[in-house]
């Protein structure tokens, strides 16, 4: 196989050639992961150098000058002969650092490194995917700002019912981003440390090299956890993490996924209409059979990959539920994949998301004509007590619309144009023209406060998260 072939002889995870951005990929990159796992070990070799633990200065500062060499083909020779990874990497970096061989890992699990170092990168994953969140809600709320006042028809059960506007569609939207938002931040705040615990979680191994003194064992974790810039540690823990904590992220990352999904779903129906449209290149193909085609892919893509991270989300409520004891590794296998997947999907379709609500069109003069045609139906119960303040009898009226409408629909069905007006004003007990009936018909008169409710909503988004710059994002689609 040629070298520049090697890449398409093996499988690939779509969201890691197709999908997600690099900022992602490298933040779950094998490289990054490995060096995290060796900051842990330097600042565990640190801290027990200052708490008097027999590791020196010079052995510390060899872990930390060697943090970024990694030979991964010497840890996966390593590994072959062990089959463990962790201690596979505990020997690769004795071999890059030998001053400091002897006392890497003193003290520690496998999950000191393992379940730390995932706590560290989903915390940074998680502030790429709020900030990813965030671009897209101020897309929306510039969106949102331009149509305020552009009435259109609303929808109940996909059939046509009171007008609403196109920005107060868009606030519909923003809310449930906000939603998430807000849900993403109660969770990144309340991931704590695992730190040092030791192969139950008692801290027993420490308390030992400590000889008993236990104060000295929360400096440690305090120290280990301020490193790493949390807060504080989990305040019991068996060997690893309480693995709800996986079961908060990836539903945090699926309830993205379900507000994105309904967004795109509502594009799809209204590009249906001709009434909204997705962001279409100039030299895009729509269809390989149909060269006429714009082709809602983008939101087809974007509820395609929300689907897969909803059904995602499951994996961590599994785990959750079936850990024995203090631990078990029947998560592990699970974990490796399910996490930084949620986090690629989810991270793939915020960028789907940014483009299309950067770009999203609105085509108002369809959008008016198809309120338009509605309307008369929508409006009679005005028309009817307009008519009854002029001096009508208000059963007689309801039965002339009633008969009126649905002649008109029933033409309508036959491709003839509406003509509700004209009847209606034909109609002696109305006793208006066609001319002030139209005038009763102005669709800014239907769409109740949708103006004042897009700027008070807006004004609090705004009070609340700043003025955000709107920006496109080059997408690979």
């Amino acid at each position: 196989m040629m070298q520049e072939d090697q890449p398409y002889g093996s499988y690939q995870s779509p969201l890691s050639s197709r999908y997600a951005s690099q900022e992602m990929l490298t933040l779950f990159s094998q490289r990054t992961r490995i060096r995290t796992w060796r900051r842990l070990w330097t600042e565990l070799a640190r801290a027990e150098h200052d708490l008097g633990l027999p590791v020196s200065s010079e052995q510390v500062a060899a872990l930390e000058a060697h943090m970024d060499s990694i030979d991964f083909a010497l840890a996966a020779k390593r590994e072959k002969e062990v089959r463990h990874d962790v201690m596979a990497h505990v020997y690769a970096y004795g071999v890059a650092a030998p001053v400091a061989a002897g006392i890497i890992h003193l003290g520690a699990t496998s999950c000191y490194v393992t379940d730390n170092a995932d706590l560290i990168l989903y915390r940074a994953a998680l502030q790429l995917v709020r900030d990813a969140l965030l671009q897209v809600i101020a897309n929306l709320a510039a969106f949102a700002e331009r149509y305020r006042a552009m009435p259109t028809l609303g929808y109940t059960h996909y059939q046509p019912a009171q007008p609403v506007t196109v920005g107060k569609r868009a606030t519909l939207w923003m809310q449930d981003l906000l939603s998430d938002l807000e849900e993403l931040d109660f969770v990144t705040a309340h991931i704590r440390f695992l730190g040092c615990r030791g192969a139950t979680g008692t801290e027993a191994s420490l308390l030992d090299l400590f000889c008993g003194d236990g104060s000295k064992v929360d400096e440690l974790n305090r120290r280990l956890a301020a490193a790493f810039g949390f807060s504080s540690c989990f305040a019991v823990s068996g060997q690893t993490y309480p693995r709800k904590t996986d079961s908060r992220i990836l539903h945090a990352l699926s309830a993205v996924a379900q507000s994105c999904c309904k967004i795109a779903t509502d594009i799809r129906l209204l590009q249906h209409d001709r009434q909204m449209e997705e962001p279409f290149e100039e030299n895009q193909i729509g269809s390989s059979a149909m060269p006429y085609k714009r082709n809602p892919m983008r939101c087809e893509r974007i509820c395609s990959l929300s689907r897969y991270l909803m059904a995602d989300a499951a994996n961590a409520d599994a785990i959750a539920s079936t850990q024995w004891l203090e631990r078990t590794l029947d998560d592990s296998a699970n974990r490796r994949i399910s996490l930084p997947e949620g986090f690629l999907c989810a991270d793939a379709i915020l960028r789907l998301m940014q483009n299309v609500t950067a770009g999203l069109r609105v085509n108002e003069k369809i959008t008016e004509k198809e309120l338009r045609e509605y309307l008369p139906f929508l409006a009679t119960e005005n028309l009817l007590m307009e008519a009854v303040r002029r001096g009508g009898n208000r059963q007689a009226l309801h039965e002339v619309i009633r008969r009126c409408s649905m002649e008109t629909t029933r033409k309508m069905k036959d491709g003839e144009p509406c003509d509700l007006a004209k009847r209606l004003s034909e109609a002696e007990v109305f006793g208006m023209t066609e001319e002030e009936i139209r005038a009763i018909w102005k669709p800014e008169k239907y769409i109740g406060r949708c103006v004042d409710q897009v700027d008070t909503f807006l004004k609090d988004y705004r009070a609340a998260y700043g003025e955000l710059t709107v920006r496109d994002r080059e997408i690979d689609v």
